[in-house]
C-alpha cells in the first residue's frame, strides 16, 4: 500500500513535468529526431524593428494609361543577430502577428502572439569583419515573422538576418497582386543596400561595422521565392512581362526585371553568394522560360513538397531546377508535401472552433508535422550557406545518396531521414 501511495503522488508530478516542458518548447526548437545541423550555434541572438523608406518607386497600383506615379515606398524590417549576452542566459521575446487578411477574400484580422528566443534590442556582439548578411522574404500573404524558427537558428550560427514585410503583400495590408509582382525584387535589393548601409564604417547604428554584406544570401518562399531568383539572375519572360502590361494600367515596369532587357543583365549583384528558394512560384504561369533560367547562375538550393498545388512540382518548382542550368543547384523534395514546406507550425490560435481553415493552412501541411519540416530546413540551410558564405566543409551533408529510403541520410538519426529527395546538378558552364 505504501508502495502504491508514492506512485499516485508522485504521477501528478511527472504529467505537471512533462506539460511544463512541453510549453517551453518554442518554435524552431528541436525534436527529438532533429538532424544534426538543425541544433541553435553558439551565439545568444538579439533582435531588432527597423522602419525603412524606399524613395521615388512606381506606384503601380496607381498606374493608368501607361503612366507610372511615384510614391516612397515603406517597409518594416525585422533584424536578429548574435548578441553579446551570455548563451547561457535566457532569451525570449514575443513576436505579435495576425491571422486573416485584408486582400480579396477579407478574412477578418485575428491578432496573437508567439514567443520566440531572442532578446529585444540586446547589445550585438563585436566581431572583427562582421558576420555574413542573410536577407528573407516572406510568401503572399504573410510577413517577417513567418519563418522565426529559421531566423533565430541562423542568427545564433553567426549571421545577420533581415526578414522584410513586403508592403501591401503582408496580411495586415494585402493588396491587388500586380504591387507583389513588381516590387519582390524590388524590395530584396533595396534591403541589401540599405543592411550594407547600416553595418558601414559611417553607420550611426548599433550594427556598425556588423554587417559583411559582400556575403550575402537571400532566402524566399513563394513569391518571395519568385522575388530572390529574379533578384539572383533568372529575367523574366517576355511573355510574362507583355501580360502583366495589361494587368498594370499600362505600365512597362515589371518588364524592366526581363531576361531580354540589357539593363536587368546589370542589376546581378556580386554580393549575393547564395539563394534559397522554397517552393517558388511562377514556372506554371509562364514567369520563367529557358533562356531567362540560364540567367540563373547564383548557386542555388530548391525546397518543395512534391504535391505543391500553388507552384507546382514536376511543371513548376522542379522545372526551374531543372531549367537553371548554369546553376550548381540542389532540390530537396519533401514528398506527399504541398506548397507550405517553409513557415513556421500554426499558431494555436488557428485551432479555434469557427476559424477559416485556411487560418490553419497558412502554416501546416495536410502530411508532414511542420516542426519536422522546420528542423529539416535548419540542417539543410545551414549547410548550404555555411558552404557558400562561410567556406565550410558540409559536403558529407549535401552529397547524399538522392533517396532518403535508401540508407539514412549524413547528420539524421538512425531511421529519421525517410520521405525525402536530394537532387544536385552541377552548372553546364
Amino acid at each position: 500500500m505504501k508502495k502504491s501511495y508514492y506512485i499516485l503522488v508522485l504521477l501528478p508530478l511527472l504529467v505537471f513535468s512533462i506539460s511544463t516542458n512541453a510549453q517551453d518548447f518554442l518554435y524552431g526548437d528541436p525534436l527529438p529526431d532533429a538532424p544534426e545541423l538543425s541544433a541553435r550555434g553558439e551565439y545568444s541572438v538579439g533582435v531588432g524593428t527597423y522602419d525603412m523608406l524606399n524613395p521615388d518607386q512606381v506606384d503601380i497600383l496607381n498606374s493608368k494609361d501607361g503612366n507610372d506615379p511615384l510614391y516612397d515606398r515603406p517597409l518594416t524590417v525585422e533584424i536578429w543577430y548574435p548578441s553579446a549576452l551570455p548563451v547561457n542566459v535566457k532569451a525570449t521575446t514575443t513576436y505579435n502577428e495576425v491571422m486573416g487578411t485584408r486582400g480579396d477574400t477579407l478574412r477578418p484580422l485575428v491578432p496573437f502572439t508567439f514567443k520566440g528566443r531572442a532578446v529585444r534590442d540586446a547589445v550585438p556582439l563585436k566581431k572583427e569583419g562582421g558576420f555574413p548578411l542573410v536577407i528573407v522574404s516572406h510568401g503572399y500573404v504573410g510577413s517577417r515573422y513567418l519563418m522565426t524558427y529559421l531566423t533565430e537558428n541562423l542568427a545564433s550560427k553567426g549571421y545577420i538576418v533581415a526578414a522584410i514585410d513586403h508592403t501591401d503583400s503582408t496580411f495586415k495590408d494585402a493588396n491587388a497582386f500586380q504591387s507583389t509582382l513588381l516590387n519582390r525584387a524590388l524590395d530584396i535589393r533595396f534591403v541589401l543596400n540599405q543592411m550594407e548601409s547600416l553595418g558601414s564604417s559611417k553607420s550611426k547604428d548599433l550594427l556598425k561595422g556588423l554587417i559583411d554584406a559582400d556575403n550575402t544570401a537571400i532566402i524566399g518562399y513563394s513569391m518571395g521565392g519568385f522575388g530572390v531568383l529574379n533578384v539572383a539572375g533568372a529575367g523574366y519572360s517576355d511573355a510574362f512581362a507583355g501580360f502583366t502590361v495589361g494587368m498594370t494600367g499600362g505600365s512597362k515596369a515589371i518588364g524592366i526585371h526581363s531576361a531580354s532587357n540589357p539593363e536587368y543583365q546589370k542589376m546581378v549583384d556580386p554580393r549575393i553568394k547564395a539563394v534559397v528558394a522554397f517552393a517558388p512560384w511562377g514556372m506554371e504561369r509562364g514567369v520563367w522560360d529557358a533562356e531567362g533560367l540560364k540567367g540563373l547562375k547564383t548557386p542555388t538550393l530548391f525546397i518543395a513538397g512534391s504535391e505543391d498545388d500553388i507552384s507546382g512540382y514536376e511543371k513548376g518548382i522542379k522545372a526551374i531546377y531543372q531549367g537553371a542550368v548554369n546553376a550548381d543547384r540542389y532540390l530537396l523534395t519533401y514528398m506527399g508535401a504541398r506548397h507550405n514546406v517553409a513557415p513556421n507550425p500554426p499558431p494555436a490560435e488557428s485551432l479555434q472552433p469557427g476559424l477559416h481553415i485556411d487560418e490553419y493552412y497558412r502554416y501546416a501541411d495536410s502530411t508532414w508535422d511542420q516542426r519536422k519540416i522546420n528542423n529539416v530546413n535548419q540542417h539543410f540551410v545551414t549547410a548550404f550557406i555555411g558552404t557558400h558564405l562561410k567556406q565550410k566543409d558540409f559536403k558529407k551533408y549535401l552529397d547524399v545518396q538522392s533517396d532518403s529510403n535508401e540508407k539514412n541520410w549524413a547528420g539524421f538519426k538512425p531511421r529519421s531521414s525517410t520521405g525525402m529527395e536530394l537532387l544536385h546538378s552541377a552548372p553546364t558552364e
